[in-house]
């Protein structure tokens, strides 16, 4: 077959996919959110948060599949340091052949990589006041392994620590030391294909909260993972125990061996397949419910009303990517007046389903990190 009877059909079945999608409810009704409807506030709104500077999605306002930078949420565990680009740059060294340097410059100058990845911080939905701590962007940079793969990984390396520039004091027992952010992890995973080093958000250069000059992007891992704002990538022998890999973002799990009761202790890592609803809205007497799905190959989302039979929801075709939500939507139909709960669950490719609250790995869990059980809203019916 000739390339311009491969780009035939590859238009033909583009423009096929365009008129299917055009005429089908989802296209024009799932986001942005129809025309003169109402949005039902639900009525389990969040505590404050303790302190201001979160930024988090207001469930009921998500109306797009990207979050714009100004409505992205942020978390910072010590200082937000301000970086000027001059002077600037991130060092390879550790266990290398060849350690270098690279400013931002260096960074644009190679070929430039691009993933839509939504982003969630490993203690969502863990407390009362952190349910939006979420986001979806296109980030723009160069690719991480290729950069290491330059400077020569040693044999005996074993993994790969990610130091930010920002710092604070940590009190270990009774000293008093500052420290970097910093997360690890293994040779193998940092060498993944998808990890950028990220200096572009939404298509603008990466705003100074999320960490400008430039950040790590590991696709498929929770927020903590994803260093900001960083200095220093460090190839090392020995595990890195620094406050938020070993003491800080740890899993506590119980679990039964030999008849007694333990506690396993796991850091955070990899992001869970998850959903929750976003907002219910009436329009013409006519109910609908959206929510969004991530945290794995999502391939089907089920809702059920009260603590009712399982419906499943249509997931919007227009909107897809590997590392990214996926938002849905399904009718409601004949609501009867007064309170209502709403509850999600997402099912991967594999057939793997989000974990009910009973599941050991959610009601035996004892610290509010991945907090990936099915997320149940209440809502109101006049």
């Amino acid at each position: 077959m000739g390339a311009d009877e491969t780009s035939r059909r590859t238009f033909l079945a583009r423009t096929t996919m365009t008129a299917f999608l055009v005429s089908s409810p989802w296209f024009a009704h799932a986001f942005p959110r129809r025309e003169g409807e109402q949005v039902l506030p639900f009525v389990d709104q969040p505590t404050a948060p303790p302190r201001e500077g979160f930024n988090l999605l207001k469930w009921e306002e998500l109306d797009s599949w990207i979050t714009p930078n100004p409505k992205f949420f942020r978390v910072s565990h010590y200082n937000e340091p301000v970086i000027a680009e001059t002077g600037w740059g991130v060092d390879v060294e550790g266990l290398v052949a060849r350690p270098a340097r690279y400013t931002l410059a260096d960074l644009k100058a190679r070929p430039r990589a691009e993933v839509t990845f939504t982003v969630e911080c490993g203690g969502n939905h863990g407390l009362p006041w952190l349910i939006g701590a979420i986001g979806n962007a296109r980030w723009g940079g160069t690719a991480l392994a290729p950069i290491l793969q330059a400077a020569g990984i040693r044999k005996d390396a074993t993994e790969v620590v990610f130091v930010g520039a920002d710092e604070g004091v940590e009190t270990i027992r009774d000293m008093k030391l500052k420290q970097n952010f910093a997360r690890s992890m293994s040779v193998e995973d940092a060498m993944s294909p998808a990890n950028m080093l990220c200096y572009e958000m939404n298509a603008a250069p990466l705003p100074a909260p999320h960490g400008f000059p430039a950040r790590l992007i590991a696709p498929g891992w929770y927020g903590v993972a994803n260093v900001k704002w960083l200095k220093r990538i460090e190839v090392r022998n020995t595990r890195f125990m620094g406050r938020f890999m070993a003491r800080d973002y740890v899993t506590i799990r119980e679990e039964e061996r030999d008849g007694q009761t333990v506690a396993v202790e796991t850091s955070v890592g990899r992001a869970r397949l998850k959903s929750a609803p976003a907002r219910v809205s009436r329009k013409d007497g006519s109910y609908r419910i959206y929510g969004a799905a991530w945290g794995g190959a999502v391939d089907k989302v089920e809702v059920a009303i009260d603590g009712g039979t399982w419906r499943p929801a249509t997931i919007d075709p227009t909107y897809s990517a590997p590392y990214a939500w996926r938002l849905w939507a399904i009718d409601w139909p004949n609501p009867t007046a007064g309170e209502h709960t709403i509850t999600s669950r997402a099912i991967d490719q594999q057939g793997t389903m989000q974990a009910s609250p009973t599941d050991p790995i959610i009601a035996r869990k004892r610290t509010y990190w991945e907090s990936f059980g099915w997320v149940t809203r209440k809502v109101r019916v006049a």
